[in-house]
């Protein structure tokens, strides 16, 4: 099973926010997943987001690889593999 740390949609049309999971990469963009490890807001100025950063070291460890974005929110976090 490949594993993905991605973005859960949520919000209204037009002003979404996004929660950062782990999930199966087969299953659909806002689909089951297997944890939530934090948040990211991008409407406010500037960007703010939140992410649990023992969760998101962990699940590294196990293999799990992070989409381009949330790449790039890890770094941000300091949160390197």
């Amino acid at each position: 099973m490949a594993v993905k740390i991605r973005l859960r949609r949520m919000g209204k049309k037009k002003a979404p926010f996004y929660r950062i999971v782990v999930a199966d990469s087969r299953s659909p963009r806002d689909g089951r997943c297997i944890e939530e490890i934090g948040t990211y807001n991008p409407n406010t100025d500037p960007s703010e987001f939140k992410i649990n950063e023992e969760l998101a070291k962990k699940w590294l460890a196990n293999g799990a690889q992070p989409t381009e974005v949330v790449s790039k929110l890890f770094k941000v976090a300091g949160i390197e593999k």
